[in-house]
């Protein structure tokens, strides 16, 4: 009897891709010590000011470092930005994960590159509370956008900030403003309170849902329609266009219900498949028309003031907290406080009494 064929393993090591020979040794170790190297502050600000990507890139990435020798180096690139920045239109677009935010931007930012605009994507990845990590997938789920020589994107890691928008992606506006980027595009994670965040720090919100998920009428309910100005409902295609528009009906008969907002733009509901590129450019012709009329009534340096007093105000809060918390006196006791509390010999509102006494 013949002995059964045996099966190779799946988890067999196999031999690595040899590096090809285009580019020599010599070569490799140059561009590697080029990287390493870290460029002056004053070479940084001009290559952003220029438009280059790296050097856009490297600022942002000191801006979001909490490395103490990159503090005086961010203000310095920040303070020099700020001369050239606030001359863009900032959009703001979240939706639940699997909305298709992704393909939207990529196809909505495709278009406006088309029309001689230059954009910018700061997309926020969620980071894990475990482990602290992110996996910032968004440059490999917009192929064609990241290779856009006007549009730029750069996904930065949540960390522990409100409802998974990045700490720094104010200061990562300014620096792409100031880069010459006419089109500022922020893309929440979608979930938590970063609705609220991102539209404290842009001029148009615009939020992506789904037809037949069965929120049509529970999502009116919700806060974040009050702070929409265009709900658009994506995957309009196949079976799901007629359940698209019959939820885009719904969006637009419940949006007229909501009191004027302060601006007097009324919301309004639109449907597009990002997968076939329908419907994108009468989103943005919405978002223009919406730029347009606000400028004429002022409404729109009015909410650029009122972002910039809300930024001071959460910047004062998060110095406060931060300053809190590295007092080596309030670590110690709040340990203790923490033990007081497991063994029901105070209260978490007697304990906060005793730390902010310190």
């Amino acid at each position: 009897m013949a002995s059964p064929k045996k099966i190779p393993s799946a988890l067999q090591e196999r031999k690595g891709i040899q590096p090809p020979n285009s580019l020599s040794n010599t070569a490799a170790e140059k561009l590697k010590a080029a990287r390493k190297k870290t460029p002056s502050t004053q070479a940084l600000i001009k290559g952003i000011s220029e438009g280059n990507k790296t050097a856009l890139a490297r600022g942002i990435t000191i801006v979001e470092s909490t490395a103490t020798k990159h503090i005086a180096q961010a203000k310095e690139i920040i303070n020099a930005c700020l001369p050239l920045a606030n001359k863009s239109v900032r959009i703001g677009i979240t939706g639940v994960p699997g909305v298709g935010k992704s393909t939207f931007i990529e196809q909505f930012g495709n278009l406006l590159t088309l029309q001689n605009h230059k954009v910018a994507v700061l997309a926020v990845d969620p980071s894990s509370s475990l482990s602290r990590g992110s996996i910032l997938g968004d440059k490999t789920r917009m192929e064609s956008l990241v290779t856009n020589a006007n549009a730029f994107i750069r996904p930065s890691a949540s960390g522990d900030s409100l409802g998974g928008v990045a700490r720094k992606t104010r200061e990562a506006i300014i620096l792409c403003e100031a880069a010459g980027y006419t089109h500022i595009i922020v893309e929440t994670v979608g979930v938590g309170q970063s609705e609220t965040v991102v539209h404290s720090m842009t001029d148009f919100f615009l939020l992506l849902k789904l037809a037949g998920a069965g929120d049509e009428l529970q999502g009116i309910k919700r806060g974040i329609i009050e702070m929409a100005d265009a709900v658009v409902i994506n995957k309009a295609d196949g079976k799901n266009v007629t359940p698209a528009k019959l939820a885009k009906t719904q969006f637009n008969r419940a949006l007229h219900l909501y009191p004027p907002k302060e601006n007097g733009w009324t919301a309004k509901a639109l449907t597009c498949s990002a997968l076939n590129n329908e419907g994108i450019t009468e989103v943005q012709q919405l978002i223009q028309s919406f730029v347009i009329e606000m400028k004429e009534n002022q409404y729109f340096s009015k909410k650029r003031k009122n972002q910039q007093k809300f930024w001071l105000l959460q910047t004062i809060e998060n110095r406060l907290k931060s300053d809190f918390y590295d007092n080596t006196a309030v670590s110690a006791a709040l340990e203790i406080q923490l033990e007081k509390i497991a063994k029901n010999e105070t209260t978490a509102f007697e304990a906060a009494e005793v730390l902010m006494r310190l």
